[in-house]
């Protein structure tokens, strides 16, 4: 298995080819896989990271998907109604988990903040997108799910940094947890 910082400088290889072929198909997404058990580790060297990027000519975004589902379930106007239903039947979890899933799903809250932060690089020469804390989608989405969606729509690169498991070539296994999904498109990198 890869060290977090083997894995880093091997995107950064990818990043420079994915650059050169640009026209040859596919979206330029990219996941960083880790064990689960370094989560707090990716996060340590996030800093570090994005400053190799940017000496490299990097223009970089991070967006964190916990700060991004904090921000809607925060704002949302049935946030009363929906807590005042848990405070009434606190066991009903399953029930809670798909009231909320069904509410960032119909909003398309994390395509829609993807996208607008793709749209905002892909004026930037260089724009790379780094999408971190993916596992704050856990037990409502699966980011799998969401680059399917996404499919066609990414100008620049999108690295995903995923806390996980490889079961081959193309297949992922969400936290360590979730059933291997071969459904993923993109290039992956560790794990």
């Amino acid at each position: 298995m890869q060290s977090l910082d083997d894995s880093f400088a091997e995107l950064q290889l990818r990043l420079g080819d994915s650059q050169r072929l640009k026209n040859t198909g596919g979206d330029p997404v990219f996941y960083l896989v880790f064990h689960p058990k370094e989560m707090m580790a990716a996060k340590r060297k996030l800093r570090s990271w994005r400053a190799q990027l940017e000496n490299h000519g990097w223009h970089v975004e991070v967006l964190s998907l916990a700060q991004t589902l904090n921000e809607f379930f925060n704002s949302h106007p049935l946030r009363k109604f929906w807590l005042s239903g848990e405070q009434l039947n606190p066991a009903d979890v399953d029930s809670v988990n798909a009231t909320l899933r069904e509410a960032l799903l119909s909003n398309q809250v994390v395509e829609t903040r993807i996208l607008a932060a793709v749209e905002r690089l892909a004026h930037k020469q260089k724009g790379i997108l780094l999408i971190t804390d993916t596992e704050a989608l856990h037990p409502y989405l699966r980011i799998g799910a969401v680059e399917q969606r996404l499919t066609g729509r990414v100008s620049c690169p999108v690295v995903i940094l995923y806390p996980g498991r490889r079961g081959g070539e193309t297949t992922l296994s969400f936290l360590g947890i979730y059933p291997d999904d071969g459904n993923y498109r993109s290039t992956h990198i560790g794990g």
